[in-house]
């Protein structure tokens, strides 16, 4: 008899370890989903002991059950889209047992603060966008271990108390009140900077060339000078400003994505050496001809697959599609009209 078969009642190796584990899982359950349930309090709910993830997304809580604060496994804790405000996480900074948490998503509630989060020195994850936050004071006490750091829609007008961040790769603050890029120099890791819906007038990226997204969309800007030194560049948002020249474009080799829609440019400049540029938005501008376009974009004729160009004068120009089509072969997508 072949011993790769065997008889047809024998159960292959590991299947009663793979029982024993679904057996353990389930008398030890690690993550609890309490998703859109619109729970008041956690009074009805089991709380195992043993959860590595507890998610409390969509409910109506505003006090944190004390159950919690027991939960020595815990490494996310969400408690997004509450009713939490300062006092009803207040007992977060004592929870000793918890500080082994790697993720705190405090998203959409109605903070004032920043939460003295301090007590969680692994914590890598922190998020408090959506809430009532007029100043960074408290980010201090963050854990210098954070890698991602979420603050978007309040009400914060200066970048402070984030230079202690040297792990940190994601930096969002869109939809703000800031008006000057500052103290980013130590956040040396940092990969991706998010600053959209501010009143930014000046790029100043304090030195850094290692981010690999940066969006700027729908601030002040009037020129997109100092971006130089940002070599490792991929994706570029710089949409709805006040810009009317391309410059400082040229050394960003390995750019993939440029949109400067929507704002006051008359021609296409500075590109031709992007030979990795892939996509290109410069829908809404006052671009008048389709002349020069294939010198302008020389360097990534080949590469460009998707080109907006939509409510420019030259959008009107004869044979337009046709014209554009010509220029990069390899285009799959001309405005709205996607091509097979």
């Amino acid at each position: 008899m072949d011993p790769s078969t065997g008889p047809a009642n024998h159960d292959p190796p590991g299947n009663d370890l793979t029982a024993a584990n679904e057996e353990e899982e389930s008398l030890c359950p690690t993550v609890l989903d309490l998703t859109s349930f619109q729970l008041h309090d956690l009074e009805s709910v089991e709380i195992p002991p043993s959860l590595t993830e507890l998610d409390l997304t969509a409910n109506r809580l505003s006090t944190l059950d004390p159950r919690i604060s027991q939960l020595s496994n815990l490494k996310k804790l969400s408690l997004r889209q509450n009713l939490f405000n300062d006092d009803g996480v207040q007992p977060l900074s004592t929870c000793h047992v918890v500080c082994a948490l790697e993720e705190l998503i405090l998203r959409d509630n109605q903070l004032k603060k920043i939460p003295d989060v301090s007590i969680f020195k692994q914590l890598l994850v922190f998020d408090v966008s959506f809430n009532e936050i007029s100043s960074l004071n408290g980010l201090s006490k963050v854990s210098s271990n954070l890698k991602e750091l979420y603050v978007s829609k309040n009400e914060v007008t200066k970048m402070e108390e984030i230079e202690h961040f040297p792990l940190l790769q994601i930096l969002e603050l869109g939809s703000n009140r800031l008006r000057v890029m500052e103290n980013l120099q130590n956040l040396t890791s940092l990969l991706e900077l998010w600053l959209g819906r501010n009143r930014i007038r000046a790029i100043n990226l304090c030195g850094l060339k290692c981010i690999k997204k940066l969006s700027l969309q729908s601030n002040r800007l009037t020129s997109m000078t100092g971006l130089e030194e940002c070599v490792a560049l991929e994706e570029l948002y710089l949409s709805h400003n006040g810009i009317a020249k391309m410059e400082g474009l040229s050394t960003l080799v390995n750019l993939r994505l440029l949109d400067v829609s929507a704002n006051k440019l008359t021609e296409i400049n500075d590109i031709h050496k992007l030979e990795r540029l892939e996509d290109l938005w410069l829908n809404d501008n006052q671009i008048t001809s389709l002349e020069g376009i294939e010198e302008a974009v020389a360097g990534s004729r080949e590469k460009l697959t998707t080109i907006y160009l939509e409510r420019n004068l030259c959008a009107k120009s004869p044979n337009y599609i046709a014209t554009l089509k010509q220029i990069f072969p390899n285009v799959e997508q001309i405005d709205s009209e996607v091509f097979a």
